[in-house]
């Protein structure tokens, strides 16, 4: 299990000092979307400049154009790109194809998914390597989370690992880690402390201890 340290709100420098923080206690920095909005693809390459051992994940949400828009990200440094698991069937094998050849992963969002484990079904077959049950913020501040379509997602995939994601903090991190997902994504329940670093490394420790 592997934890996901999700930056949002963050210009370039602002990345990379809080990246400095909690480097030890994180495996994958994910560059959120706003972030690549905001700066580009230059923050995804600042980041793996910066930190070589930790793996990025660029979040471009690919909905269209997916091998081009993968090759620009794999260019930039990200090892692993995510494309929406609403985008077309063929987007997602374009994604998956140009992946591979890059020697990156594909991580499929399933934000706006209606039926989790037929969706999730395909995009194993697809060959996608992460499939990421997503409370999207909207739908946090409802008071809804991603366990029981994380389950759902485990009972139906064969090769992909899982990801979960939104609003998780220390408090209810040992209920996701009890659900098995493969990789954790925090964001504000890390980027939101005072102390990050004691944060992350809490949340390391009783990740490791699963």
């Amino acid at each position: 299990m592997k934890l996901q340290l999700a930056l949002d709100l963050v210009n370039i420098q602002e990345a990379i000092q809080v990246v400095k923080e909690v480097e030890e206690f994180i495996d994958v920095v994910e560059i959120g979307t706003p972030v690549v909005i905001n700066e580009g693809l230059h923050a995804v390459k600042a980041i793996k400049e910066a930190y070589p051992s930790l793996e990025v994940l660029a979040d471009l949400k690919i909905m269209d154009a997916a091998g081009y828009e993968v090759m620009k990200a794999s260019e930039a440094g990200a090892d692993i790109v995510t494309i929406l698991g609403v985008a077309e069937d063929m987007s997602i094998k374009g994604a998956v194809s140009e992946a591979k050849k890059q020697g990156k992963q594909i991580l499929v969002d399933m934000i706006g998914i209606k039926d989790i484990a037929g969706r999730a079904k395909e995009l194993d077959e697809f060959g996608v390597d992460y499939i990421c049950v997503h409370t999207g913020y909207d739908l946090q501040a409802i008071g809804k989370n991603s366990f029981e379509d994380l389950q759902t997602i485990k009972s139906v995939v064969k090769n992909a690992k899982t990801a979960v994601a939104g609003g998780i903090k220390l408090s209810t991190l040992q209920e996701v880690i009890n659900a098995k997902p493969d990789l954790v994504i925090v964001g504000g329940g890390i980027t939101g402390q005072d102390d990050k670093k004691a944060v992350a490394a809490e949340m390391q420790k009783l990740i490791k201890k699963g």
